[in-house]
């Protein structure tokens, strides 16, 4: 038995890639740093947190828990929850490179398998009327960065370095399918 600890439509959609039967289960993990916590950290102790809090209540599965923090300037960018909170961070990062920190955890019992990816995302300079654009066009309230690169948001940047293009959605799938063959899985 294969469980996502999360309930992200983004994450589902991700790990459907896989073709892996699996279900989906709320992690319900406080996702507040700790005090100097830096974003490495915080995500790879998030990814920790979703898989165990899942795995303590299905001790026969293999649980996914993913985490993902955007870090400017070593700051961690919450997601923006509305309109106008996306609209200043879109605005604070126009022009600057932003990092995303991705981490994911497979855990069955006591045995985990973590993996964290690095994303670095180079924004170009936004006019205000162009964030106003493309937060009202796409309204990514719920996206850590205020943008989702997998639709109009791409057009956004002057580039993306990583190994991984599916980290920067929320779940590093290459990182994934590795800890899965590890564990055991056939993948493909």
């Amino acid at each position: 038995m294969l469980i996502l600890a999360s309930t992200s439509p983004y994450r589902r959609e991700l790990l459907q890639r896989l073709r892996l039967p699996f279900e989906c289960a709320r992690p319900d993990v406080d996702e507040a740093p700790l005090r100097a916590e830096s974003p490495a950290q915080l995500v790879r102790r998030l990814s920790l947190a979703k898989a165990d809090a899942v795995a303590g209540r299905h001790p026969e599965a293999w649980v996914i828990g993913s985490d993902q923090v955007a870090d400017l300037d070593g700051r961690i960018l919450g997601k923006p929850g509305g309109r106008d909170a996306a609209v200043a961070q879109l605005t604070e990062m126009g022009g600057r490179s932003v990092r995303f920190h991705t981490a994911v955890c497979l855990r069955r019992g006591a045995h985990a398998l973590v993996a964290v990816d690095l994303t670095q995302v180079r924004f170009r300079a936004l006019a205000a009327a162009e964030i106003e654009r493309y937060v009202d066009a796409e309204q990514p309230f719920d996206c850590a960065g205020s943008f989702k690169c997998e639709g109009l948001g791409i057009s956004l940047f002057d580039a993306i370095e990583s190994h991984d293009p599916t980290a920067l959605v929320g779940l590093p799938l290459i990182a994934l399918a590795g800890l899965l063959r590890e564990a055991g899985y056939a993948v493909p």
